[in-house]
């Protein structure tokens, strides 16, 4: 964000306000934070993704902070509960959230009400956008996305089609194909993407967008086969199967994505400090060899980057599930 001199002035002023009335932050300030642990709040179980990937991220950060980083794990409502408590933290740089496509892009769009509101945060850095795979057996009759189509229009409403649970990356890259192609499927939802994977290994299951990670060995084992992948480009670990967009349904393009952001009124110049040490925790090989290696893209970028990317990707989703009815009951 860019201010006229007049303008910086009046930001800075308010800033220093700001400042005043927050002790701890006013004590510290950004030259010498952090003074203490800091916390980053993972809204979801202990041993997921999310948890490993943010326990590599804290572990280089504590080294270039000098201060321990604890993750703090809550999960709970699809990841509310813990964004709720990031809500309610003191903005003093001490309390982090791990923010992911549910809580900050979804969420408001599916339950009724929620005890935070997503557009306050502010956003720190995008971590990594994970594609799916739409996945079928092998022993299945179906060798490509046409194929799918065709056959879910042949019978409408009859191929089913695996999720990890409502208003999931699963569940809504399905909804967002059947939107695109213009079908109609029957979805199925599990209690997690363990479950779902094994229902469509047991042949219960015809489809399901998986994990591209935890697709990839049943792939290589030619357990199941892989129609396309929600990425902007192909995959290099999946370099043979072609994008939607590549079989003329770009729309179909979806990351379950994660990143960090901060209570609303953390001061600039904290956020700025906290952005660099993330930027560069990711850098680190232990951290960007592990997201690259499981076929995910890399994020990072500036905090407003990441700001704008949120935008998007709420107004995708929010138009989806207006124009599907998806409602968690």
């Amino acid at each position: 964000m860019h201010f006229s001199p007049p303008q910086r002035r009046t930001f800075i002023a308010g800033a220093a306000i700001a400042l005043a009335c927050a002790g701890a932050v006013a004590q510290t300030g950004a030259a010498s934070f952090p003074t203490r642990a800091i916390t980053i709040v993972v809204p979801f179980a202990a041993g997921g993704n999310t948890d490993v990937k943010t326990r590599l991220v804290a572990k280089q950060l504590g080294d270039i902070l000098g201060q321990p980083v604890v993750i703090d794990n809550k999960p709970g409502a699809s990841g509310n509960i813990g964004m709720d408590l990031v809500n309610r933290a003191a903005p003093d740089g001490y309390t982090i959230g791990m923010g992911s496509f549910g809580p900050l892009a979804v969420n408001p769009w599916i339950y009724p009400k929620l005890n935070f509101n997503p557009q306050s945060f502010v956003p720190l850095i995008l971590l990594e956008k994970s594609p799916l795979v739409l996945v079928t057996r092998t022993d299945k009759p179906y060798q490509s996305i046409e194929d799918i189509v065709a056959a879910a229009k042949a019978r409408p409403g009859q191929l089913n089609i695996a999720n990890a649970g409502p208003g999931g990356a699963h569940h809504l890259s399905a909804e967002l194909f059947e939107s695109a192609a213009g079908i109609e499927m029957l979805g199925v939802p599990f209690k997690g993407g363990g479950p779902a994977s094994q229902a469509l290994l047991a042949g219960q299951v015809d489809l399901m967008f998986e994990q591209t990670s935890a697709a990839v060995p049943s792939i290589q084992a030619k357990k199941i086969r892989a129609l396309g992948v929600t990425s902007a480009q192909r995959l290099p670990q999946l370099p043979d199967v072609p994008t939607f967009a590549e079989r003329g349904l770009p729309a179909v393009t979806v990351s379950n994505w994660m990143g960090y952001v901060m209570p609303k009124g953390t001061p600039p110049d904290i956020v700025a400090k906290l952005h660099g040490a993330f930027a560069k925790a990711m850098e680190h090989p232990e951290v960007k060899d592990r997201i690259l290696a499981q076929g995910n893209e890399f994020g990072g970028g500036s905090s407003q980057d990441f700001a704008s990317f949120i935008d998007g990707e709420s107004a995708k989703w929010s138009r989806l599930v207006k124009e599907r009815n998806i409602r968690m009951d």
